[in-house]
């Protein structure tokens, strides 16, 4: 039986897109999102740095290192709600289900992060970003952070 490229196309995204769902979930695209924008944070950053003619490859592995430890953030805020979930429905008897919040208000809090960093960094270059995006964005990352400050207030 012969493929064509399509057959293979379509076969490589359903397998991606299978493989991103069984270990992110049905929210996988939030989380590949961020993943792209963090590349694009440090591509940015890194022109910023060339343009400005510091480019130093410790500050880039800085940034990386730096981009990895929001991904152990992300990766606690959503593993510690899941294990004292599963703890209150198996030992407990209580119904845990609202701590799911706490990763995704992270993730939100870090895409917001992500997104004025690029904005930032444009702006720094000396692209004209318009100044909505900026201002939406902090008024976004006080709504969150909000958000944040309610939950806290509930527990």
């Amino acid at each position: 039986m012969k493929f064509d490229f399509l057959d293979m196309y379509n076969a490589a995204v359903g397998a991606i897109i299978a493989v991103l769902s069984a270990v992110f979930g049905v929210y996988w695209y939030l989380f590949a999102g961020y993943l792209i924008l963090n590349i694009l944070d440090w591509g940015t950053g890194w022109y910023k740095a060339w343009k400005q003619k510091q480019e130093s490859s410790y500050v880039g592995m800085k940034g990386i290192a730096k981009k990895t430890g929001y991904w152990v953030i992300i990766l606690v805020a959503f593993l510690v709600p899941a294990l004292f979930i599963h703890l209150g429905q198996d030992l407990l008897g209580i119904d845990l289900g609202f701590l799911t919040l706490l990763g995704w208000f992270t993730l939100a809090a870090l895409l917001v992060n992500e997104v004025r960093s690029i904005l930032e960094n444009l702006v720094e270059c000396g692209y004209r970003v318009p100044d909505f995006l900026i201002r939406g964005l902090a008024i976004t990352e006080k709504l969150i952070h909000a958000g944040i400050d309610i939950q806290d207030k509930r527990q």
